[in-house]
């Protein structure tokens, strides 16, 4: 089975749990602060991989690492060590997070400009992204790239809307590169 489907189950067994419990947005936060070192620290989520490195030594390195987590990411992390799973627990921390937001109705977006958003624009962009997604929550998450030179590039679940000033550019100089009547010199 692959590793996308188990931490699934996982993650899913774990939002069950947690909404039985009333620690939801709890074990939610942890999971996030989880992705988050993961994607920081290499040696943290290398660690988790390493085969060499025994199960007990993870389990206590996940204990120190997230001393304030809920008791249930602690038992979560205490079940995946034991069945030798740890080293698919980034994805599950990834999944937990895709499931929450499904759970509770959040449509998360992805926007990149070349300049930070201000307040107004971001609540605008916010409230395209409700109408594409006709649900009420937005999580928009902000990237900054200066390379698009201008405008912006809106990630909305498998939607794309790149209104970027480099896009237009690069197909403005193909169809001028196309263009039959000018001979090259």
């Amino acid at each position: 089975m692959s590793d996308i489907r188990v931490a699934s189950r996982y993650a899913k067994s774990l939002l069950e749990l947690a909404a039985e419990q009333n620690v939801l947005d709890a074990v939610h936060n942890d999971m996030v602060s989880l992705v988050k070192v993961c994607e920081e620290s290499r040696d943290f989520y290398l660690m988790l991989k390493n085969p060499v490195i025994k199960h007990d030594k993870k389990r206590a390195i996940l204990h120190k690492v997230f001393t304030k987590a809920n008791k249930i990411t602690l038992a979560i992390f205490d079940i995946i060590t034991r069945k030798n799973r740890e080293s698919i627990l980034f994805e599950i921390a990834k999944q937990f997070d895709i499931q929450y937001n499904v759970h509770m109705s959040i449509e998360r977006a992805s926007v990149t400009t070349a300049v930070p958003l201000d307040k107004e624009l971001k609540k605008q962009l916010e409230d395209v992204v409700r109408k594409i997604s006709k649900l009420d929550k937005v999580d928009l998450i902000e990237k900054v790239d200066e390379e698009i030179i201008g405008g912006f590039i809106l990630k909305v679940g498998d939607r794309q809307i790149d209104d970027s000033l480099r896009t237009k550019l690069k197909a403005l100089d193909l169809k001028f590169s196309q263009n039959p009547y000018i001979k090259e010199f």
